[in-house]
């Protein structure tokens, strides 16, 4: 087993130069190459036609919008959209290919060489070429029962041909150079923007918990930057940001283990674990060579005519960065308040929640305060926690009208998050409601002034500070029921003060 050289001490002996392959499943009503639906989590098998099953006389035909949307994202990735250009066929055998071929580009992209800003935690800038972004049908999802989940140890696999024929394009750059020790954040930060420019576009829901958007990481090491390109490891179907950001730095250190005790890196798929954050060897990476890509005889060339594509140009909606912008001022949130913002994955749940009537800082502090924590806490992603922006704009509703303090709003939180229901059902099941009961908060001012005469004495003598002795027993009465300010008001009202 090689061993692992620390982060740091790899990054000052070795240049790392990344490569990163994004395929995002479009959102397309039917598959790519026929009429059957275009739908997750269906039961198995059921959303299938002979295409998607490769069955012997089956004929294809080409998804008009679903050539829309590769054209959308070759746009927002400010490529060349070609004038003409066609499929191919990928030749490799595995159970969840029913054709044993894969209907793909190949030398003639839909798009090819553009660029993607992205800006990092600090809010610099770096730039990724993109080589090409390309049309094609996804595979079948194999099943491993038994075992780990995977296939080594298994009992047995079982195929479902849902999948199959859902059309994908692959967004694939060229070597990132130059990120030096934040390889790992750019990695993270250009998947990221991808994600947003998907959903922007409104071509993808770009779930990745789903599979919707899946990232394959390429990464190698030299010994310096003006030294050839080392030789390349692909980390397949990484599914998370922070999956992303890990399985880098892992690659980089376990390389550079390789290379310093005089090995040579083996060009091969890895697999990432979340459990350990490590990768481990997967099979030998093939070469395009390896395919036998030859033209696809069954389809057409797709040649979009250059008024089509400068309508949808036309037509694209706001850059994300752009977005961004204008909501930071629409909001009032400083430079880092946004910057943490974006970097925590939160400006769309965020945007949602002020959409539903909640104020901006409200929003971001409930999203950036008890709900990142609680999901640190338990090592899940925000958006898992099974709050949505409506619950929190709810949330801060009642906090507005006086019905629950910060405190009681946590416990609601606590609640929504476990399932209780939404926050008025939970305040209402839990009996967390604001006492508004004047009678019964007078009473209880009443009796901690009369418990504490030194203390009243001391208010009234001017230490006007003094309250604070006073407010914590009254709030242990009414069970934390109670607004502080308001008792406050009315001791210092009973006082004479």
């Amino acid at each position: 087993m090689t061993d692992l050289v620390d982060y740091d001490e790899a990054i000052a002996e070795f240049d790392p130069v990344l490569g990163i392959e994004v395929h995002v499943e479009l959102g397309t009503a039917t598959k790519m190459f026929d009429g059957a639906p275009n739908s997750f989590a269906a039961e198995p098998n059921s959303q299938v036609t002979p295409v998607s099953l490769g069955l012997p006389g089956a004929l294809p035909a080409v998804n008009r919008r679903a050539v829309e949307y590769a054209i959308k994202i070759g746009l927002a990735l400010n490529c060349e959209i070609a004038e003409y250009c066609r499929f191919a066929r990928k030749n490799y055998f595995y159970p969840d290919n029913p054709k044993n071929f894969q209907t793909s580009q190949y030398d003639e992209p839909i798009a090819y060489e553009g660029h993607l800003d992205v800006e990092l935690d600090d809010g610099e800038v770096f730039r990724v070429k993109i080589e090409r972004a390309h049309m094609e049908e996804d595979a079948g999802k194999n099943t491993h029962v038994g075992g780990s989940g995977r296939i080594q140890g298994a009992d047995h696999s079982l195929v479902d041909y849902n999948r199959a024929g859902v059309p994908l394009v692959e967004i694939v750059t060229h070597p990132i150079e130059g990120a030096g020790s934040r390889a790992p954040e750019v990695a993270r930060a250009y998947v990221r923007t991808l994600r947003d420019i998907f959903r922007t576009l409104g071509v993808s829901e770009a779930r990745m918990e789903q599979g919707n958007v899946r990232a394959d990481v390429n990464l190698s090491l030299r010994a310096d930057p003006g030294a050839p390109l080392g030789t390349r490891t692909e980390t397949k179907n990484v599914n998370s940001f922070r999956s992303i950001e890990r399985a880098v730095r892992y690659e980089v250190s376990r390389q550079a283990g390789v290379l310093r005790a005089g090995g040579a890196v083996t060009q091969e798929t890895r697999h990432f674990h979340e459990d350990t954050a490590s990768t481990s060897s997967g099979r030998p990476k093939s070469d395009a060579d390896d395919y036998r890509y030859f033209p696809e005889p069954d389809l057409v060339p797709v040649a979009p005519s250059r008024e089509w594509v400068e309508e949808l140009r036309a037509a694209l909606p706001e850059p994300a960065s752009d977005r961004r912008k204008r909501l930071q001022a629409e909001w009032g949130y400083s430079d880092l308040e946004m910057r943490d913002v974006v970097n925590a994955d939160l400006l769309e749940p965020i945007e949602q929640t002020v959409a539903a009537g909640c104020a901006p800082a409200a929003a971001r502090k409930w999203w950036s305060g008890e709900l990142a924590r609680t999901a640190k806490a338990k090592d899940v992603e925000v958006t898992e926690l099974g709050v949505g922006p409506a619950h929190i704009a709810e949330l801060a509703g009642l906090v507005d009208a006086g019905k629950l303090n910060d405190a009681l709003a946590r416990q609601v939180l606590e609640g929504v998050i476990a399932g209780e229901g939404a926050p008025s059902e939970v305040m209402a099941g839990r009996g967390l409601e604001m006492v508004s009961d004047d009678g019964a908060l007078t009473a209880a001012v009443d009796k901690a002034m009369a418990d504490q005469p030194d203390v009243v004495a001391k208010i009234q003598g001017g230490k006007v500070q003094a309250v604070g002795a006073l407010i914590g027993p009254i709030m242990k009465e009414m069970r934390g029921k109670a607004d502080a300010s308001k008792i406050r008001e009315l001791i210092l009202e009973r006082a004479g003060q």
